[in-house]
C-alpha cells in the first residue's frame, strides 16, 4: 500500500532535502522528505495560509496537521512572544518539525498525535492554523473542524485554507454549524482562507 502524507508511519526510504521558502516576508530553510506533504516545495495553500492568519503578540497557537512546520514555525520566527504547539499524525513528518524549528531557531512543541489526542489535557489556544488533510476524506476533516473548535478559547480563531474545487463551500457551511462568525479574509488562485471566531 503506498504512503500518504496522513500515514502515521512512512514506509518509503528516507531521502531528505533541503528546501526554501519565503513566508510572511522571511526566508526559510526547511528540511523535507519522502512521505510528507508537499516534500518538493511550500504548497501555495500552506504559504497562503501563513501569510493571511491574523496572530497577536503572544498568543498561543496550535498547528493542526503540521507536516514539517512551515506555517507554525513561520509564525513562531514572526510574531514575537508566541507559544507554538504543532501536531500531525505522521512520525517523519513530527521528526523533521522539531529539526526545521531547530533550523530556524525557534521554539514549537512538536508532537505525534491523531488530532489533538496527544496534547496536555485541558490545554487551549487562542489560535489554530489547519491546511487539512483533504484526501483523507470529508468524515476526518470534519472531526478535526471539531477537534480545533474544542481546544479554541471562547474568543479563540481557526484560520483555515481550502481550494474551491476541493470543497471550500461545504466545509465553509460545517464551519458555520460550530463557529459564532466565519469570514473569508483572502482568496486566491481558488484557495480561500477562512477565519473562524469561537464566542
Amino acid at each position: 500500500m503506498p504512503d500518504h502524507y496522513y500515514s502515521a508511519r512512512p514506509s518509503s526510504a528516507s531521502d531528505r532535502r533541503k528546501i526554501t521558502a519565503v513566508l510572511r516576508g522571511r526566508d526559510f530553510v526547511f528540511i523535507t522528505d519522502k512521505g510528507v506533504f508537499s516534500r518538493a516545495g511550500v504548497d501555495f495553500g500552506s504559504a497562503l495560509l501563513a501569510n493571511a492568519a491574523h496572530v497577536d503578540v503572544g498568543d498561543s497557537i496550535l498547528d493542526l496537521g503540521c507536516g514539517y512546520g512551515p506555517v507554525g514555525i513561520a509564525l513562531a520566527a514572526t510574531v514575537p512572544d508566541v507559544t507554538v504547539w504543532a501536531v500531525d499524525v505522521n512520525e517523519r513528518a513530527v521528526e523533521l518539525c522539531n529539526i526545521n524549528a531547530e533550523v530556524a531557531r525557534v521554539s514549537v512543541h512538536a508532537l505525534v498525535s491523531d488530532g489533538v489526542a496527544a496534547l496536555p489535557k485541558d490545554i487551549q489556544f487562542d489560535c489554530v492554523v489547519f491546511n487539512p488533510p483533504i484526501r483523507a476524506g470529508k468524515s476526518v476533516v470534519w472531526r478535526l473542524y471539531e477537534q480545533a473548535f474544542a481546544v479554541l478559547r471562547n474568543g479563540g480563531r481557526l484560520f483555515v485554507v481550502i481550494q474551491k474545487k476541493q470543497g471550500a463551500e461545504s466545509s465553509e457551511t460545517f464551519l458555520r454549524s460550530l463557529f459564532s462568525e466565519v469570514r473569508t479574509i483572502q482568496r486566491e488562485a481558488g484557495y480561500r482562507v477562512y477565519e473562524c471566531k469561537k464566542e
